[in-house]
């Protein structure tokens, strides 16, 4: 499939929802409505389907999942490296820090959807049920000033959540019934593009201010460093084409949008996340497609 096929449908989404938002005046409580409808309902719906529905071998993706979260590892110590590089103000690196290693679920799961179709979505969701308590026990112990809170963040997390009900009915051997697959595989569906207009609405290109270097390195760790590590170790771990695929377009993700919510409800630097949010997500679109490209 041509890779204009493959990730364009996914970036217009972005940029409709960038247009709408702007465009429009159904007001913050709308935007946030939806935020809360798709992360809630409709996301943790189609994580539980994809992993309930699919056959689980982990002598077939063992190694894939490993290298899934060396990516995880290799962004968040290329992430850390940043505290003795830069001398900034409190609380721009605790807040930034998060953006070079967490990634957007809703891109990852379009993505997969299009180059694996349900193998593919339930790949990715199995990627995502074990890198979620990772990437987030990093980014709150950054920024959370009473350590005890960690388990509770984590506990608390719908899409977490979700992965592990889905994997635990799958690994039990049930069967969801018809009507229940149809159920979820309809809300399933409606997150994603939904979760993708979202991801442009959110879009922000204010707040950089002075921290330009350390912006500029979260941003590199992240769209750069990161999926040139994972296609290092999934060539060397010599991974069928298909995983391969999957895991460094993981890995070559934007960062998740819910850093920002993480970073303004902990007292961290909100406009400065916005930024490597928005801007991560736009330069992806260059750089999701030379990954692909180099993938196939």
């Amino acid at each position: 499939m041509h890779i204009v096929n493959i990730l364009l449908p996914d970036f217009l989404l972005i940029l409709f929802g960038a247009v709408l938002i702007r465009v429009t005046k159904w007001g913050a409580p709308f935007w946030e409505g939806m935020e809360r409808l798709i992360y809630y309902i409709l996301f943790p719906a189609l994580l539980f389907y994809s992993t309930a529905r699919s056959p689980i071998d982990f002598s077939r993706t063992g190694v894939f999942l490993q290298i899934a979260m060396a990516a995880c590892l290799s962004g968040i110590v290329l992430g850390w490296l940043a505290k003795p590089l830069f001398k900034v103000e409190p609380m721009v690196f605790e807040s930034g820090v998060q953006t070079a290693f967490r990634f957007n679920s809703y891109i990852a799961l379009a993505i997969a959807s299009r180059l694996g179709g349900p193998e593919g979505t339930s790949l990715m969701g199995l990627i995502i049920g074990f890198a979620v308590p990772l990437c987030n026990m990093a980014a709150v112990h950054a920024l959370v000033r009473n350590k005890g809170g960690l388990l509770l963040e984590l506990l608390k997390n719908p899409l977490l959540i979700a992965t592990l009900c889905g994997v635990s009915f799958n690994l039990a051997g049930f069967h969801l019934p018809e009507l229940a697959g149809a159920f979820l595989s309809r809300l399933g569906n409606a997150s994603i593009a939904l979760g993708l207009i979202m991801v442009g609405a959110g879009l922000r290109m204010t707040g950089l201010q002075a921290a330009k270097g350390i912006a500029a390195w979260f941003l590199a760790v992240k769209l750069v460093a990161v999926p040139a590590i994972t296609y290092a170790l999934g060539i060397w771990a010599q991974l069928p084409p298909e995983q391969l695929t999957l895991v460094v377009m993981f890995a070559a993700l934007p960062t998740a949008s819910s850093c920002y919510v993480l970073a303004v409800r902990m007292g961290g630097n909100g406009p400065l996340t916005a930024f490597l949010i928005s801007a991560g997500t736009l330069l992806s679109m260059g750089t999701l497609p030379v990954w692909l490209a180099l993938l196939q």
